[in-house]
């Protein structure tokens, strides 16, 4: 596994960053103004970051955009009310 000196998690291709950045959009309740927003490939490494600065990825605004985000949210909720159970 390729670690990164910026002990920040590493994604070996932009499209797995970008489904990491909206799967942690949907699992974590971020604010309006916090939390990762977007990806970028890092210097050090060569592979892929999530970052909370700079502009949305597109893919992430567009599943905001489409209410896919708060539809996951709601459904993530009910299969943990289903787990404790």
């Amino acid at each position: 596994m390729i670690k990164c000196i910026s002990s920040k998690k590493v994604f070996p291709t932009l499209e797995i960053a970008e489904d990491a950045l909206i799967e942690a959009r949907t699992n974590y309740d971020y604010g309006s103004q916090r939390g990762p927003v977007a990806v970028y490939q890092c210097e050090d490494c060569g592979q892929y970051h999530l970052t909370s600065k700079g502009v949305t990825n597109p893919k992430l605004e567009r599943h905001m955009k489409e209410g896919k985000i708060d539809l996951q949210k709601e459904g993530n909720k009910w299969l943990d009310k289903i787990k404790r159970k």
